[in-house]
């Protein structure tokens, strides 16, 4: 009795080992630990441009045949942007070449603002106005995590009580909207020439938009700010 149980042991060792073949990698094979590991250090690094707080779920890599590597690195392909789902590249330097893709899930938890209550078109926004809500802040970039980009702006559209605050729904105090009578200032060498035109489009401090003069003449010239639009001769 004794000696069969031992050989239906035997039989049972015998039947698991190709599976287990199947599910560790052969001696000198790249670890797919080390693998995920790069991809959610390379997240990581992405996620901290973001305000909030990452979580990050890297899926585990499938390594058949790729040899053991001395250097690893990682990146995102094409040049892509951190995305909930996102797919990193992990190439291989040395010693010997390959490439495989990993897929992660990303979330970057953190607080937005929301409305209190309706605001409308045209209003300055203050803090009193505000109250704030949590949620992934990288699947709608939408969301505003920073008091500096709302108080203070101007409402470009009606906002519903309870809403959340959204980039597209606000425009810099200082910018110039479409339609404005707005300061013309042409500058050349030793002159400064002042004018009046109108916006032909809008644009924040820094950008460069049309104008037509009070002649009909269109030039182009750069946001100064809410009311003065700077030509350089």
């Amino acid at each position: 009795m004794p000696g069969r149980r031992l050989f239906s042991l035997l039989l049972l060792i015998g039947a698991a080992l190709p599976a287990m073949a199947r599910d560790t990698p052969p001696q000198g094979t790249q670890d797919p630990a080390a693998v995920a590991a790069q991809a959610d250090d390379l997240l990581r690094e992405l996620a901290a441009s973001h305000p909030g707080t990452p979580d990050i779920m890297v899926d585990e890599p499938r390594i058949t045949q790729q040899p053991a590597c001395a250097q690893l690195e990682a990146f995102l392909p094409g040049g892509a942007e951190l995305r909930p789902r996102t797919s990193v590249g992990i190439r291989c330097l040395a010693p010997q070449p390959w490439t495989v893709y990993v897929q992660a899930n990303v979330r970057i938890m953190g607080h937005y603002f929301v409305a209190n209550r309706t605001i409308n078109r045209g209003e300055i926004l203050s803090l009193d106005e505000l109250d704030t809500r949590e949620g992934d802040l990288l699947r709608n970039h939408r969301l505003i995590g920073d008091p500096s980009h709302i108080v203070g702006w101007v409402a470009t559209r009606r906002i519903a009580k309870g809403s959340a605050i959204q980039g597209n729904a606000l425009r810099d105090p200082q910018s110039i909207e479409r339609g404005h009578i707005v300061r013309t200032v042409a500058r050349g060498l030793g002159f400064v020439a002042t004018g009046e035109g109108q916006a032909l489009q809008s644009g924040g401090p820094g950008a460069q938009i049309q104008v037509r003069t009070s002649s009909g003449q269109m030039i182009t010239g750069t946001v100064i700010d809410a009311h003065t639009v700077q030509v350089m001769m």
